[in-house]
């Protein structure tokens, strides 16, 4: 009989065992007892035939199959990066700081916009971009405005596309700046209309015949700073990846624009493919689309900007461009601003007309050169045409009470942002002719922003535009249209006709000539 003192000691020399069998390998990082526990539980398992003569090769796989991952012999293990892991790497650079001088860093604290304030209120409107993204959009914003020589930024939107979308930054150049960048696009369009001269005189050599065609005449564009050209645009995809430029628009291009129905595919180089055809690509269109959303959402609120005084005649029959921030305005509060949202908001982009201008210019009248005598000829025929009729639309700071219904529905629909707590609610004014575009206002403070796929709103359905009818060859005359054969009777008939014509030619030929020489004799009898 077993003692009590035996079982004890028995116990403890079996945990002290087990302890043991439980000790890592330094050099495989696994003990025996698990080992020994997975041979077991393979040999139950399988249970082969003479098991103590294949104990060994089963031990061998066993720890062959947890060294696997690590024993290929092919090529080395690389661990795969996600594009979650590339895009935080490309991000990396927002959240290092740079280096800058005291001057530097007041500068762009008071140019750099509150994007956390704008993201606070529109989270309250119902409409952002996340707490995180818009964190991000900031940094990337103001390394924008380090890269750049900017006296003005803003987070205009976020364009959505098929494979990426674009953040749109609203920017202006410092004086002086602007003036580079609208000198080096002249030079460029100078080295295409030299390009274009050299064809012309390498067709001299051999000429082809030409179409009499004569296309419109081409609407120039407005300058840098002004019209549809005020602001420039930068896009990128993601931010901290590198911004864009966006191109100047063109009125041809806003003309195009509003013809065609597309969504944007995330590429700037992108061709659009279109009826009619777009002048030009993706930047372009994206521009394009950019230029009417902002002419028709950008909205303040009634008495924020005013007008400059300026000195001479009050009456200007001119159009103002150009407005300040009015220091005195008090503001509207929100539940007025979201119950009359027309008498309480206005437009402070000028409108496109159109022409594809905010300003009319008449095309007919051409900018004096030496004329020839082909020019001058077209001057006498245009001359006779009646003179084209300026385009006008609203003026500036124009109340949203005279803005159009489109397709039965109103062009804006306001509400609070919150009824329960209405003194500390904002004006939230939502567009409905372009969905996406959102303005907000709360005392003194108003922003607008868009988030949309840069598509206007077509009621039941967008019906493309009809291609022109087919040029006619030629023109249809007696000259070249075909004649009916005649009968045998009309045959003879006109065969008749002529043997008489000829006869009687004949007759009076004979006659002409016994007249000349009576005459002839008569003289010699003299």
């Amino acid at each position: 009989m077993a003692t009590p003192g035996g079982n004890q000691d028995a116990d403890k020399s079996a945990a002290s065992f087990k302890a043991f069998l439980m000790k890592n390998s330094t050099e495989s990082n696994t003990n025996l007892y698990d080992h020994l526990t997975r041979v077991l539980m393979r040999v139950m398992d399988e249970r082969p035939h003479n098991a103590v003569d294949v104990i060994e090769d089963l031990s061998r796989d066993v720890k062959r199959g947890l060294l696997q991952d690590n024993q290929s012999t092919l090529q080395d293990h690389q661990p795969t990066t996600t594009a979650g892991q590339l895009l935080a790497e490309q991000q990396r650079l927002l959240f290092s700081p740079g280096q800058e001088t005291e001057e530097d860093e007041v500068e762009v604290e008071t140019l750099l916009p509150n994007v956390a304030e704008i993201g606070f209120y529109l989270e309250q409107a119902g409409v952002g971009l996340g707490r995180e993204e818009t964190q991000r959009i900031f940094l990337a914003l103001k390394q924008l405005l380090d890269s750049r020589p900017l006296k003005y930024c803003r987070l205009w939107g976020k364009v959505l596309g098929v494979q990426s979308n674009y953040v749109v930054a609203e920017v202006q150049y410092r004086e002086g700046e602007e003036e580079q960048l609208s000198t080096e696009d002249e030079e460029k369009e100078g080295e295409t209309q030299d390009d274009e001269e050299e064809d012309e005189m390498g067709e001299v050599i051999d000429p082809l015949p030409r179409s009499t065609y004569k296309p419109p005449p081409v609407v120039p564009k407005e300058a840098n700073g002004t019209g549809a050209n005020k602001f420039v645009y930068h896009v990128c995809k993601e931010p901290g990846l590198p911004w864009i430029e966006l191109p100047s628009v063109t009125p041809a291009q806003i003309s195009a624009a509003r013809q065609i129905r597309r969504f944007f595919t995330g590429r700037l180089d992108a061709p659009v493919v279109s009826y009619p055809p777009f002048p030009g690509n993706e930047a372009n269109y994206l521009r394009a689309q950019i230029a009417r959303i902002s002419a028709g959402t950008q909205v303040s609120p009634r008495g924020f900007y005013v007008f400059e005084e300026e000195e001479g005649d009050e009456e200007d029959e001119e159009p103002r461009d150009s407005y300040v921030v009015n220091p005195d305005f008090e503001g509207f509060p929100a539940s007025e601003m979201a119950e009359n949202p027309g008498s309480t908001w206005v437009h402070h982009v000028q409108h496109i007309l159109k022409q594809g201008r905010c300003t009319w210019v008449n095309v007919a009248v051409k900018p004096e050169q030496e004329s020839s005598e082909e020019e001058e000829e077209e001057k006498e025929e245009e001359l006779d045409e009646p003179e084209p009729k300026g385009e006008e639309g609203p003026p500036l700071l124009t109340s949203l009470s005279q803005d159009a219904d489109m397709f039965d529905t109103p062009p804006w629909s306001s509400r609070m942002s919150s009824t329960l707590t209405s003194q500390h609610a904002v004006a939230v004014l939502r567009s409905n002719l372009w969905p996406g575009a959102h303005a907000y206002a709360c005392g003194k403070k108003f922003e607008n922003i868009y988030i949309g796929w840069g598509l206007k709103f077509a009621g039941d359905g967008h019906t493309p535009s009809v291609p022109p009818p087919p040029q006619q060859e030629y023109f249809s005359g007696p000259e070249v249209s075909e004649a009916l054969d005649p009968t045998l009777e009309e045959e003879q008939a006109q065969k008749a006709a002529l043997e008489e014509q000829q006869a009687s030619q004949e007759e009076s030929e004979d006659m002409d000539g016994e007249e000349e020489e009576d005459d002839d004799d008569d003289e010699e009898d003299d």
